[in-house]
């Protein structure tokens, strides 16, 4: 039998925890926090939503950008294998598909020294990418790895439902970052297009870190069929989407 000087203690101890589960919000049900969120727009007048992850503001949106910081056209590059192929100082193009996400640039476009980023704004490193990979829970021995590497982050990255990334068994986005990634598709270094069933399916997005072979870039791929992250390098003529990430 429960002595009434201990109840009394036992209904404190309920009260007390009850208030800190009130004032706190420490119960099983407490909501994330609110993420921080904005804008910037670029010198075309486009405006792109942004999102902190970690420590990190990104770009929620592709680039598409036209013109450098400096008003200078980037050179548009649609249908010419060849001009593609052959560019070394910095080109554009746009994946055929409606409502493809952004533009696909070349990395003489992304390193270009009159800005491709906005202001206050620049393309991610290598090391970067990274540092928004740990924040989704990748340890630092597997960021460091090339190839498919993580378990679930691709997932926390890629927008949600299936008018941006096609449906594959159990592999799902909740897009828990706020990156909301989209499949754009690449453009090859050739000048072809990517994979026929690239859009919808396949994502790339270059670094700014040169590889130490010094004709090709690291980049990241997303894929439909791949809750991890990939990690690698590619020549400079490849056509990757962008994201930018404040200074």
């Amino acid at each position: 039998m429960i002595s009434s000087k201990n109840s009394r203690i036992y209904a404190v101890a309920a009260l007390a925890c009850l208030f800190l589960l009130v004032v706190n919000g420490c119960g099983p049900d407490k909501p994330a926090p609110p993420q921080e969120t904005g804008t910037v727009t670029d010198i075309d007048g486009n405006v792109y939503q942004t999102i902190k992850i970690g420590s990190q503001w990104w770009m929620a949106e592709n680039l598409k950008v036209s013109n450098y910081n400096d008003a200078t056209p980037i050179t548009k590059v649609l249908t010419d294998t060849a001009a593609w192929n052959n560019n070394t100082s910095g080109a554009y193009c746009i994946y055929d598909a409606p409502g493809a996400p952004g533009y696909l640039y070349n990395w003489h476009a992304i390193t270009n020294a009159k800005g491709l980023a906005p202001a206050g704004w620049h393309v991610p490193s290598d090391e970067e990418w990274k540092e928004l990979e740990k924040s989704l829970g990748m340890t630092q021995t597997e960021a460091d790895k090339t190839n498919f590497r993580g378990i679930d982050e691709a997932g926390k990255l890629r927008a949600m439902g299936p008018n941006y990334w096609a449906p594959y068994s159990n592999v799902w986005s909740n897009n828990e970052s706020g990156f909301a990634a989209l499949a754009g598709n690449c453009r090859m270094f050739d000048g072809r297009w990517g994979f026929p069933n690239g859009y919808r399916s396949t994502g790339f997005w270059w670094s700014s870190t040169e590889h130490s072979g010094g004709n090709a870039g690291w980049y990241r791929h997303l894929d439909y069929k791949k809750t991890s992250i990939f990690r690698y390098y590619g020549l400079k003529t490849y056509g990757f989407s962008v994201r930018c990430v404040k200074d």
